[in-house]
């Protein structure tokens, strides 16, 4: 895997959805093959490779968040409260939040070549699916920012999932969980108003996963044995663990996202297990 020489912005999480209108939505180094390889021998970075590819992270994410919410033909004030609820709630510095909002930007960019972003980002994050999903994460909620995608961001968002080889079952997946997240905050908005929702939303605990959807975010059936249930359970945990996933390039401030997947993880688990032993 390698970022190299040049990423051009590209690609996230479980952003706690709010009501619509406020919804949450790189050249590295010379000489960062030899981290790659150490990479696949050791399934981990050094400090300073791991720097580099937390930067690139960053700035593929913003990038392409970007270019989707341009690609209606312009950006709406939802959209750009989306990037800058991610920015607060990754907690970025004031020197990180002015290059996302510059990444942002470098999206929206008529010379901004999403296809060779994408690639190469394939290319180097193909052995991590955590980091693929979670970067898929991010990009759909950049386009339910302001409400359903228009057909561009949706063609954007098919574009995306093919380049990193994401099934379309899973990105299905992913987009009915996230769909679940908005309908329960915009409930909230609707009885509590904008100001309440906004604190509540931040602060509620995880949600609570249906029969249906624990199965779907296992990737599993109904009728499938306990075996394939559990060894199911067991690598999406494995994938998805938040030492694993900062170890191989996940930003720190994002922690908090991928300890919030792995929860609802164990929660989906935990609600199968629930209903087969009732």
């Amino acid at each position: 895997m390698g970022w190299i020489g040049k990423v051009i912005g590209g690609v996230a999480g479980l952003l706690v959805a709010e009501a619509p209108g406020a919804v949450l939505g790189t050249i590295l180094g010379h000489g960062f093959d030899h981290g790659l390889r150490s990479l696949r021998r050791n399934g981990s970075l050094s400090r300073q490779e791991r720097e580099r590819v937390q930067t690139a992270f960053r700035a593929v994410t913003f990038s392409t968040m970007g270019h989707v919410a341009k690609a209606d033909g312009r950006v709406s004030e939802a959209e750009i409260a989306m990037a800058e609820a991610a920015m607060t709630r990754l907690r970025f510095s004031a020197e990180k939040r002015r290059q996302a909002i510059a990444d942002f930007k470098r999206g929206k960019a008529p010379e901004f070549v999403l296809a060779e972003a994408l690639t190469t980002f394939w290319r180097d994050c193909r052995g991590n699916p955590g980091l693929l999903e979670m970067f898929l994460r991010f990009q759909l909620q950049a386009a339910y920012a302001d409400g359903a995608p228009s057909s561009a961001q949706r063609q954007l968002l098919n574009q995306v999932r093919r380049a990193l080889r994401i099934p379309e079952s899973q990105f299905e997946q992913l987009e009915q969980m996230i769909l679940a997240e908005r309908a329960k905050a915009s409930g909230k908005t609707g009885t509590r108003g904008k100001k309440k929702s906004r604190r509540s939303s931040q602060q509620s605990e995880p949600n609570v996963l249906t029969l249906a959807q624990s199965y779907a975010l296992l990737g599993v059936k109904p009728s499938d044995s306990e075996i394939v249930i559990k060894r199911a359970y067991r690598r999406l945990r494995s994938q998805h663990h938040p030492d694993k996933l900062v170890a191989r390039g996940l930003p720190e401030e994002m922690l908090k996202l991928a300890t919030e997947k792995t929860q609802q993880i164990r929660q989906a688990y935990e609600r199968i297990q629930q209903a087969r032993a009732a």
